[in-house]
């Protein structure tokens, strides 16, 4: 059996054809998050605040702890298993901005680790690909929800 010696980091990232302020207010701002990602939060993300997420067609939830946000350029939370996700905003021309999202700080066994990592990956990708649906084509993909529908606990 192979030996974990390192803690993965995990990142995804894309280019999203809209302006930096755009693609930054659609991870800050509930309102339009809830497109794309969870179904519901407590509120905005602001730097030192708690907020909590809901996955309701899953019966999860999460409690969020903004560690930094920078306006335009940089997002930090903490997950409640002390899980760390960065979010790193470029711009590259007025309508063009990379979007790199960060997980790190994972714990448990190997297998527990290198699983979580593999399944955050996977899972901030699909929230990628729907952001980018949902700014550039204002179409709503409902990829999160379809992922897992025999997880889905109102089926």
């Amino acid at each position: 059996m192979a030996t974990l010696n390192h803690i993965p980091v995990v990142t995804a990232q894309m280019m999203i054809r809209k302006s930096v302020e755009q693609v930054f207010e659609a991870f800050t701002d509930p309102s339009m998050t809830t497109k794309f990602w969870f179904t519901k939060s407590s509120g905005r993300l602001e730097a030192g605040s708690r907020v909590r997420w809901d996955w309701e067609m899953y019966g999860v939830s999460d409690d969020i702890f903004v560690k930094e946000i920078e306006n335009n350029k940089r997002i930090r939370i903490q997950w409640s298993d002390s899980t760390e996700t960065e979010w790193i905003f470029t711009s590259r021309t007025e309508n063009e901005t990379l979007v790199a999202i960060t997980s790190s700080g994972y714990t448990g066994n190997g297998n527990e680790i290198v699983n979580r990592a593999v399944d955050d990956m996977g899972g901030y990708m699909i929230v990628l690909c729907g952001l980018k649906a949902l700014l550039e084509h204002n179409i709503i993909l409902n990829l999160v929800a379809d992922k897992a529908p025999d997880a889905n606990v109102n089926y």
